[in-house]
C-alpha cells in the first residue's frame, strides 16, 4: 500500500501514469494510488480517428465527458450529439453511454468519474448487446 504522504500534490507529464487502451492513451492524472484520492478520477484521452470507447456503463460512478480539441460524437444511452470543445456531457451513474471518434482529427477529452473507489467492476461493456448494436455497428481494434 502506497503511504499517502508519498503521493503527488502536483501531477504532470513525468509522473502521470500513462495506459495503453485499444480507443488510445489514457493519462491518468487523478486516482488512487497517484493523489490522495477517493473521490474523483481524472483522465485525459488521445483518441485517433476512427477509434471509439464503445457502449458501456460504469455501474457505481458518474461521468462527466469533457472535449478538449476535436469533435467526439457522443451517445448517452439512445441520444447523441457532436460535441465540440468546450462542451460536456454528463452520464448519471449506470447509464450506457460512448464516446465515438468518426472523424479526421484525434480527439482529446477529459473524463472526470466520481466516486473514485467503489466495489464492484469500473465499466461493464456492452456495445454487442442489443439495442446498442444496432445504434452503431460493434468495432474490432
Amino acid at each position: 500500500m502506497v503511504d499517502r504522504k508519498d503521493l503527488a500534490r502536483f501531477v504532470t507529464g513525468e509522473n502521470m501514469e500513462v495506459e495503453e487502451l485499444p480507443w488510445g492513451p489514457h493519462e491518468w492524472l487523478s486516482r488512487p494510488g497517484l493523489v490522495e484520492a477517493d473521490e474523483l478520477l481524472l483522465v485525459r484521452v488521445r483518441m485517433p480517428a476512427g477509434k471509439a470507447h464503445q457502449f458501456h456503463r460504469h455501474p457505481e460512478m458518474e461521468e462527466i465527458i469533457y472535449v478538449v480539441s476535436g469533435k467526439a460524437e457522443q451517445w448517452v444511452q439512445k441520444e447523441s450529439r457532436v460535441l465540440g470543445p468546450g462542451e460536456i456531457a454528463h452520464i448519471p451513474k449506470d447509464i450506457v453511454h460512448g464516446t465515438y471518434n468518426p472523424f479526421d482529427e484525434e480527439l482529446v477529452f477529459l473524463a472526470i468519474l466520481s466516486p473514485a473507489k467503489i466495489e464492484g467492476p469500473p465499466l461493464i461493456d456492452v456495445y454487442e448487446e442489443e439495442p446498442w448494436r444496432h445504434l452503431k455497428e460493434p468495432m474490432s481494434f
